[in-house]
């Protein structure tokens, strides 16, 4: 491969992960469905043109802001079990529940988690891009922390407690019901 052609490639793969970093946040802010290709475009100051050279369409770039959302939530449990006070299940899986409380502080992640579940219900592309980033992430949980079914359950089910609590601000709440929920749980 020549220089210029190398060259070439890795400004395409530097703009690819520009118009996904951009993505993320109109995505965050109007959903699926309530953002168009010239919003990212926009965004991220290309013709939306550009972005249909690097993303054949709406859909596809999307799930692959699902996917690079996926690969953040991956990266921070790997960097909290490395963390962890111990190699037991409760450890490893605590210290990952930490790891991604902390992230979800970003809210555009949250929001692309969120918006990427709701469009999950009637666009089979997103579905499966979900489907499949999930997989990965319980597989990868069940590996890294040697958690029997029912806890490793556990660990994403208070994770999507975690979701909820954060997107409706009950932790900003006091309330006899924001106590149930937020009892015993981490979030931001």
């Amino acid at each position: 491969m020549s220089t210029t052609s190398r060259r070439r490639l890795s400004t395409a793969e530097e703009r690819r992960e520009t118009v996904l970093a951009t993505a993320i946040g109109a995505f965050a802010a109007r959903g699926y469905f309530g953002t168009s290709t010239v919003d990212v475009a926009k965004r991220a100051g290309i013709s939306q043109a550009y972005v249909y050279r690097l993303f054949p369409d709406k859909e596809t770039l999307f799930v692959a802001v699902v996917a690079h959302c996926f690969a953040r939530v991956r990266a921070a449990l790997e960097a909290g079990a490395a963390r962890a006070d111990g190699s037991s299940p409760e450890a490893v899986l605590s210290a990952m529940g930490l790891a991604y409380a902390e992230l979800i502080r970003d809210r555009d992640l949250l929001l692309v988690q969120l918006h990427g579940q709701a469009a999950a219900v009637s666009e089979p592309a997103v579905r499966e891009g979900m489907r499949a980033g999930y997989a990965r992430l319980v597989e990868y949980v069940r590996g890294a922390s040697g958690g029997s079914d029912a806890e490793v359950q556990r660990f994403f089910a208070v994770g999507t407690l975690c979701h909820l609590v954060v997107s409706l601000g009950a932790d900003e709440v006091d309330a006899p019901w924001t106590r149930t929920l937020n009892e015993g749980i981490r979030h931001p």
